[in-house]
């Protein structure tokens, strides 16, 4: 029963920018260390997964799906809004019983950038930062201290980052490095390791 992790998501003025480490654990076992949680749902929307990862992959699986069915049917992109309300349905209706998958909705659409908080059990909230799994509590420390309305993209992926090692260096559920991803109105783009890497240096 493989299980995630520290994710985190924050919005900016010009778009989303989400991090998620890459180790997946089963108890005290590290199984994974190049586990993907960060998924690409359509061209301008992400999910990431904390939790169960075969749940998260299960949900994000559908959700992929549907979007893509809706933008046929549609002929345009489903709203950001839309993919979280529809994660959270979802979620619900597997009441009494619950899918072990706490996820981040993140995306541009015609309305501009957006983050949702999606949990267990099905609550849904917009938020301008999350951070979600095992080492929260010590990335969103960071998050309050450094984010502001204001934010880029730019400062934001650097924001996200910090975030992260700090989550790294902390709890011992969280590691084997970072994947750092942002969604614009030009799409979703991964940050290559190396890019990461020298971000890193940078600080």
């Amino acid at each position: 029963m493989l299980k995630g992790t520290t994710t985190v998501g924050i919005k900016c003025l010009d778009g989303v920018v989400i991090a998620s480490d890459r180790r997946a654990s089963s108890e005290t076992f590290i199984a994974s260390k190049n586990a993907r949680k960060t998924i690409k749902i359509s061209n301008r929307a992400v999910a990431t997964i904390s939790g169960l990862v075969a749940d998260g992959q299960y949900l994000t699986t559908i959700l992929s799906a549907i979007s893509s069915l809706y933008e046929l049917d549609q002929e345009r992109e489903m709203p950001i809004s839309s993919i979280a309300k529809y994660l959270a349905l979802m979620l619900r209706s597997y009441r009494p019983y619950i899918l072990i998958a706490h996820l981040i909705v993140g995306g541009v659409d015609r309305s501009g950038p957006h983050l949702f908080n999606v949990d267990f059990y099905g609550t849904l909230t917009e938020e301008n930062y999350i951070a979600t799994g095992s080492g929260s509590p010590v990335a969103i420390s960071v998050i309050e201290e450094g984010y502001s309305t204001e934010i880029s993209v730019e400062k934001g992926k650097i924001l996200a980052l910090n975030a992260m090692l700090s989550a790294l260096s902390r709890d011992s559920a969280t590691g084997d490095g970072i994947d750092l991803t942002v969604v614009d109105e030009r799409g979703v783009k991964f940050l290559e390791r190396d890019e990461i890497q020298k971000m890193i240096e940078r600080r």
